[in-house]
């Protein structure tokens, strides 16, 4: 019998159980079924960019956590598990009659979607049955034989014809190598690769592309910054996917009421303040500023002086400083 697809290797019941939190409360909290819980945890179920990123906000974790490495435990298990099923599916004679549905659908004229409607079949299912991945149930055989105008037993000869001229030998290897591209990361001769598979990586992409990184919190009179991803929140929908941008949660009461209290103020490392402006005051040069390093910076009011000295200002109590790096604030959003 066809085992499911793997799809989406990753860390989340590892997260999870660290944690210390029952499947049924991150069912519960992602609002989704435990049933899809337990399928995305065993990386059978694909989930969306939303599904992702509340399940990281949910385990407090980052995104990069997610998905798995060549060093993590579940790695070779993984890798183990994937040749297991394809043995399996090469054995039990899968991969043949795929191979053969593939033929006689190219021979056919048709191409795989419409391959699929006249069998009254999904895209995926289909798809799945060419690659050698799920079985072929009997009451599927009669519609899908029909389809190409053969009865099953006129199916299953040809399919039989096929494999022993010898004209499913080239495409069966092609067969596997594409499945293994799909299923291993990156180069199916390679190791593991953080984004974990080509789903994945596709995945991560994507929900990267919404998330910005938290470099800053309030630290008594000042912001404590620190230049790492360990935390990310959602970036508003005009800032999604712009290089340079960061958040800080702001001291709001240095600002004299400027800002309201529970928000975050977004910055663009790319642009460079001008005197008018709300910026990130820092006292160091931010691009060569280590993950590791943590210094102090303020968000204040860039003004410019009659000689042409710009500074900065801010308020509760009064404070002027010279920073050396300045960043244009260019979006505040209420939490």
């Amino acid at each position: 019998m066809a085992q499911e697809e793997i799809i989406f290797p990753n860390n989340i019941r590892n997260i999870r159980l660290a944690k210390g939190m029952k499947m049924t409360d991150l069912a519960r909290r992602a609002d989704l079924s435990l049933s899809a819980i337990s399928k995305i945890e065993k990386g059978v179920r694909r989930l969306n960019q939303k599904q992702l990123l509340s399940i990281c906000n949910i385990l407090g974790c980052k995104l990069s956590d997610v998905f798995i490495k060549e060093s993590d435990a579940v790695a070779g298990q993984w890798q183990s598990e994937i040749k297991r099923r394809l043995n399996d599916n090469e054995n039990s004679g899968l991969k043949v009659f795929g191979s053969g549905l593939r033929k006689i659908h190219q021979q056919s004229g048709k191409t795989i979607a419409q391959a699929a409607k006249e069998a009254g079949m999904t895209l995926s299912v289909y798809h799945k049955l060419e690659v050698g991945q799920r079985e072929i149930y009997k009451s599927e055989i009669e519609p899908l034989a029909t389809s190409f105008a053969l009865t099953p037993e006129e199916l299953f000869d040809k399919i039989a014809n096929l494999y022993k001229s010898g004209e499913l030998n080239k495409h069966i290897s092609k067969v596997k190598e594409r499945v293994k591209s799909v299923l291993v990361p990156g180069n199916p001769l390679s190791g593991m690769d953080m984004q974990g598979s080509l789903y994945g990586a596709k995945l991560y992409d994507s929900a990267r592309k919404k998330l910005v990184p938290v470099f800053g919190k309030p630290s008594g009179k000042a912001i404590a910054f620190n230049k790492s991803d360990s935390a990310m929140i959602i970036a508003p929908s005009e800032l999604e996917g712009r290089k340079g941008i960061y958040a800080i949660k702001p001291n709001v009461k240095r600002l004299g009421g400027m800002i309201p209290e529970r928000c975050y103020v977004f910055a663009d490392a790319m642009v460079p303040a001008k005197p008018g402006d709300l910026a990130v005051c820092m006292d160091e040069d931010f691009d060569t500023l280590g993950t590791d390093e943590t210094i102090n910076v303020q968000i204040a009011i860039i003004k410019q002086d009659a000689k042409g000295k710009v500074s900065g200002h801010i308020s509760g109590p009064d404070e002027k400083i010279t920073p050396k790096t300045m960043h244009k604030v260019v979006m505040i959003v209420m939490e």
